[in-house]
C-alpha cells in the first residue's frame, strides 16, 4: 500500500484510513477489533477516531468509540499505528453535541480538555494527526492554533488539521499561523466522492499551493455508491433510520446524499464498474485514491465483509479511459450530492 506525507510534516500515512465512527453503534467491541485486524493485516496504519464518536451522537454512547478503539490499539505497537482524532467544535445548529454537556467550542479550554480525555480514552500519550471536527469562524484562528501549537510543544499531538472546513477557513487559518508562527494545519477532512466532486475546485487549488492534504471521508457516498439505495432504502441502513425515524437535522443530511440525482449516478457508475470487472465500492475508492491533493482516503465498515470489498481498491489504478467515462456521468449530472453542509458555517 502507497505511504504518502500529511502536508508539509514528517507524517507518512497509508493512503488508504480506517475510519471508526461505526465503533460502539453499528458495530460491538468484537466486531470492531475484528475489523481493526483485518485493516492492520491489510497494511492499514492511519485509523481516524473523534470523541464524539460514534455516530449518530448520543450522550450515552459519546467517547465509546475512542475507547473501543483504544483497547484494540494496546495489542499494538505504538508506533506502528498512526492515530488521528477530532475535538468536536460548535454543531453550527444541526445538533445538541453531547461533548462535555453541549459546551463544544473550541477555545483553548475546551480543546486541552478534549485532548487529554481522547489520550485516556485510547490509553496513548499522543495523538499523531488531531484535528478540529468543525471550525468556529467567529473565534480567533490565533486561539485556536496557538493552543494546538502548546499541544504539539507538549508532545500530546504530532500534527494538526482541520476537518468540514471552507476554502476561506483554510486560508485564514495559514495566515494566521504565518503571522503568529504557529504551527499549521497539515490535513482537511472533508467530504469527497463521486456524488461530491466540490474539493476539485477551489479547496484543490488551496490544497496545491499551499501543500496541504485532503482525507476525503465518505468516499461511498454515505453508502449510496454501493449501489444499496438503488432499489430504494433498505432496511438497517443508516440513511434509512434517518429518512424514516431521524430527528430533522438526520433527515435533512440523509436527503442530500440519497435523491433520484445520486442514485441514478450509482446506477450508472455500477455500470462502469462491471465493464472493467471490478465493483462499484472498489471503483468509488480507486477514484478518490488518485487525486494527487489527497494523501489517505477514509474507509468505514459495519463488518469484514464490507472493509473487504473496500480493500480491492488497495492496489486498483483505474486507466484514463475509465476516468473520462467517469468524468462525462458527471457532465450529466453534475453534483448530485445537493449540498456538503458548508454553507452553514
Amino acid at each position: 500500500m502507497e505511504k504518502r506525507r500529511l502536508g508539509s510534516s514528517g507524517v507518512y500515512v497509508t493512503d488508504i484510513c480506517m475510519g471508526t465512527m461505526t465503533f460502539g453503534s453499528q458495530c460491538d467491541e468484537k466486531s470492531s477489533h475484528g475489523i481493526c485486524d483485518l485493516a492492520y493485516e491489510a497494511g492499514i496504519d492511519f485509523f481516524d477516531a473523534a470523541e464524539i464518536y460514534p455516530v449518530p451522537p448520543s450522550k450515552d454512547t459519546v467517547g465509546l468509540t475512542e475507547q473501543i478503539f483504544g483497547r484494540w490499539l494496546k495489542g499494538k505497537p505504538r508506533e506502528s499505528v498512526i492515530v488521528a482524532s477530532k475535538v468536536t467544535g460548535p454543531s453550527h445548529g444541526w445538533f445538541c453535541s453531547p461533548v462535555r454537556l453541549g459546551k463544544a467550542s473550541i477555545d483553548r479550554h475546551q480543546i486541552i480538555r478534549a485532548c487529554d480525555t481522547s489520550l485516556t480514552r485510547l490509553g496513548t500519550d499522543y495523538i499523531d494527526l488531531y484535528q478540529i471536527h468543525w471550525p468556529d469562524h467567529g473565534l480567533p484562528y490565533e486561539e485556536v492554533l496557538g493552543t494546538l501549537t502548546e499541544l504539539r510543544d507538549m508532545g500530546k499531538v504530532r500534527v494538526i488539521g482541520c476537518s468540514n472546513e471552507t476554502c476561506w477557513g483554510v486560508m485564514k487559518s495559514l495566515r494566521a499561523a504565518e503571522i503568529e508562527g504557529l504551527d499549521r494545519y497539515e490535513t482537511v477532512q472533508n467530504n469527497f466522492s463521486l456524488i461530491n466532486r466540490r474539493c476539485e475546485s477551489e479547496l484543490a487549488q488551496v490544497l496545491r499551493r499551499e501543500n496541504l492534504s485532503l482525507l476525503p471521508y465518505s468516499p461511498l457516498g454515505g453508502g449510496v455508491l454501493t449501489g444499496k439505495y438503488n432499489e430504494g432504502p433498505p432496511s438497517g441502513a443508516r440513511f434509512t433510520d434517518y429518512l424514516l425515524t431521524g430527528e430533522p437535522r438526520q433527515k435533512r443530511m440523509a436527503q442530500r446524499f440519497v435523491n433520484e440525482r445520486s442514485v441514478e449516478t450509482a446506477r450508472r457508475l455500477g455500470d462502469i464498474a462491471a465493464s472493467i470487472g471490478v465493483s462499484v465500492t472498489a471503483l468509488s475508492v480507486a477514484w478518490s485514491r488518485q487525486h494527487d491533493f489527497v494523501a489517505s482516503t477514509i474507509i468505514g465498515a459495519t463488518s469484514t465483509e464490507q472493509l473487504s470489498e473496500s480493500l480491492e481498491a488497495k492496489d486498483l489504478i483505474l486507466d484514463a479511459e475509465t476516468l473520462a467515462r467517469i468524468d462525462e456521468l458527471d457532465a450529466e449530472i453534475p453534483t448530485p450530492m445537493t449540498e456538503d453542509g458548508l454553507r452553514r458555517l
